[in-house]
């Protein structure tokens, strides 16, 4: 079976797809034929690019391959993959992304993974049939190669590690029109993000916003869902607008609560360097492939706070932690809880009171702390690794 690649260096989790492609052998011995196509990424330029869609048919034509598959849904790459029938597996990993809701998402050629199963659901309960749900993975052949050394050790050694984003080194949508908002809409806003706050395992910002907000919202931020696309501007406000600040908030307060209690690490983009609350240190940005690994390895408890657009899905990050045989002690999502067993696997904090009391107790308790570590890198190892992705993936090629 010969696999068009397209090959997208920023994307986090290409190195671990690529190793797992080119590594695997089915049950009668046979290897995959990786073609390798560099393709560098511009959002602008992916739902229509003329030179890419010429010379990728070329190369289609060229190579004749059984499928092709990229990271995320690429419209472009799937308009031309239509055109002679060739199949497009597209493993999306962002949430929000935007161009699953693209009208080429029902192209025939189309195989969509969705890594968040509430994303699935809603576009299959929609009639959209070129989805399948495939959580995301970890390759624990890459992290079990990296064992600290007393140089890691000296320099990753932590208590409690976040490693993530506060999405304020990003554009500010939500600074740009809370000025140019009616008090009313404001307080509206405001409430709903509050009282999404006190919830995890569902999100409703979508479905609370009325009409007459959303109406607003779009006046006064000249944001626009795109031309060939069917997503409404309740979800593209919801999710990259309002989901995005209740997670900007979230992620501040409480790290400014554990850091009034407990020492941690933060490891951020370069950006958010100012944020230093009491008992914070703010590392700034870590190495995806040369420095995270030895994080997760070497902290106690690592944290996941999930974006709040991530419904029920598993966020690559925490992948990573349990891969590499970290204490994960996260929020609680839907398919964490269902792909793993809560208390043997990973810990889940229920509110804020909770997430101090469990790690009082997990830093406490360092044998059942590593134990939960050791039966998660474990359960990735035989059920979660991108070897394992790579045969689901192949299968579900082969039914479509």
């Amino acid at each position: 079976m010969k696999v068009l690649y397209l090959d997208i260096s920023i994307f986090f989790a290409n190195m671990d797809m690529l190793d797992a492609l080119e590594k695997y052998t089915d049950s009668e011995g046979n290897h995959l034929e990786i073609v390798k196509y560099p393709y560098a990424y511009e959002e602008k330029k992916a739902t229509s690019d003329p030179e890419f869609e010429a010379d990728f048919l070329k190369t289609i034509r060229a190579t004749d391959p059984d499928f092709v598959f990229s990271f995320n849904f690429l419209p472009v790459v799937s308009k031309v993959c239509n055109i002679d029938g060739v199949k497009y597996v597209s493993w999306v990993y962002d949430n929000p992304e935007v161009f699953l809701y693209s009208c080429q998402v029902i192209n025939p050629c189309n195989i969509v993974l969705m890594f968040d199963s509430k994303e699935f659901e809603t576009f299959r309960s929609g009639g959209i049939k070129t989805v399948h749900y495939l959580p995301l993975a970890a390759s624990t052949r890459r992290l079990d190669k990296m064992i600290p050394g007393k140089k890691e050790k000296e320099k990753f050694a932590a208590d409690i590690s976040f490693v993530g984003s506060l999405y304020t080194e990003r554009r500010q949508y939500y600074d740009e029109i809370a000025p140019k908002l009616s008090p009313y809409s404001l307080g509206y806003i405001d409430g709903l993000i509050r009282g999404q706050l006190q919830v995890d395992g569902i999100n409703y910002i979508e479905e609370c916003l009325p009409p007459e907000i959303v109406d607003e919202i779009q006046k006064v931020s000249n944001i626009y869902p795109y031309p060939d696309s069917a997503e409404t501007p309740a979800y593209l406000y919801a999710n990259y607008i309002i989901n995005r600040q209740a997670t900007i908030i979230e992620r501040r307060e409480i790290l400014t609560m554990i850091g009034a209690h407990h020492d941690m690490r933060l490891y951020t983009y370069g950006q958010n360097k100012a944020f230093c609350p009491k008992g914070v240190e703010n590392m700034g940005a870590a190495d995806y492939f040369l420095e995270m690994p030895y994080i997760f390895k070497l902290s106690k408890i690592n944290l996941n706070i999930t974006l709040r657009s991530i419904q029920r899905g598993i966020p690559l990050r925490a992948y990573d932690i349990l891969g590499a045989g970290g204490f994960l002690l996260s929020n609680y999502q839907v398919d964490l809880a269902n792909i793993f067993v809560p208390g043997e696997d990973f810990v889940y904090y229920e509110d804020r009171k909770d997430l101090l009391n469990k790690i009082d107790y997990y830093l406490a308790n360092e044998s059942e702390r590593k134990q939960i570590a050791q039966n998660a890198h474990d359960k990735i190892q035989k059920e979660h690794s991108f070897d394992v992705r790579v045969g689901q993936i192949i299968d579900i090629v082969k039914s479509v």
